[in-house]
């Protein structure tokens, strides 16, 4: 069975398959779920308590090295993934990333069923920190909160051939959310948590285009993007690592400032 080569092939496969209908009332019951997480989640104790210690966490950096841990009006925000991001996630992990093909992947298929408790970014949150120490100081920050509440974390330092480098950390924090029938149901779903540098966070912006680009359609095995010099991706993924490397030279510049002090 040939896979499907675009989103629309992906719909029609789904219904002929009789894994889903991916329709109107699909796309409405997605966005009322993530709309109440996000609402839900901001009024929990536990995001407006990192909020109020952002203060304190700042001043403790301060203190530390002299310089300032966020950008001076810098305050994270919950966004949540659009339903056309989504579902090409979805279409990543059952046609595009699945080596068992035309069976289901290791875990099964997605389906609306599951995908709430298989998609671990529907609700995120970015922390931005002026340096690169400020990312594993900030990490043991928020993590001690999120287990202080009996959150576990899965943590994840991001280092990618396309120049992207990023903390990551998940938590599972349960929901009251909507059945597709309208009835309710609890369900742990997973939350995302970033903390990057400011230069990495400029960065990201440039590559997010590209990158979700390929993909969606990968280059050949033979071909690699390193050696296409006049290529997008070869300008702005070799930029992140100069400047991932260039934040490296900062921090060693710091340092020595510091022991001659």
């Amino acid at each position: 069975m040939e896979k499907p080569r675009s989103i629309e092939e992906y719909k029609r496969w789904l219904a002929k398959s009789k894994i889903a209908e991916i329709d109107r009332r699909t796309e409405g019951y997605y966005n009322s779920v993530v709309n109440k997480i996000q609402i839900d989640f901001q009024k929990s104790s536990i995001w407006q308590n990192i909020l109020d210690k952002m203060a304190s966490f700042n001043a403790e950096y301060l203190d530390n090295t002299g310089y300032h841990l966020f950008l001076t009006e810098f305050k994270p925000e919950l966004v949540t993934k659009h339903f056309d991001s989504f579902l090409l996630k979805n279409y990543r992990k059952n046609v595009l990333q699945n080596w068992k093909w035309p069976g289901s992947p290791k875990n099964g298929w997605f389906t609306p069923e599951n995908w709430f408790d298989t998609t671990n970014d529907i609700l995120r949150t970015r922390f931005i920190v002026k340096y690169l120490d400020g990312v594993e100081f900030l990490l043991a920050k928020i993590e001690r909160e999120l287990r202080d509440v009996g959150l576990d974390c899965d943590i994840s330092f991001e280092a990618r051939d396309e120049g992207y480098y990023a903390l990551h950390m998940y938590t599972n924090y349960s929901f009251e959310i909507p059945k597709i029938d309208w009835d309710t149901e609890q369900k742990k779903i997973t939350i995302e948590i970033q903390i990057t540098t400011q230069l990495q966070d400029v960065i990201s912006k440039l590559t997010h285009k590209v990158y979700e680009e390929r993909r969606i359609n990968p280059l050949p095995f033979d071909r690699k993007w390193q050696w296409n010099y006049q290529s997008d991706e070869f300008t702005t993924n070799y930029l992140g690592h100069i400047l991932h490397y260039v934040e490296g030279m900062i921090m060693e510049v710091r340092n020595k400032q510091k022991a001659n002090i």
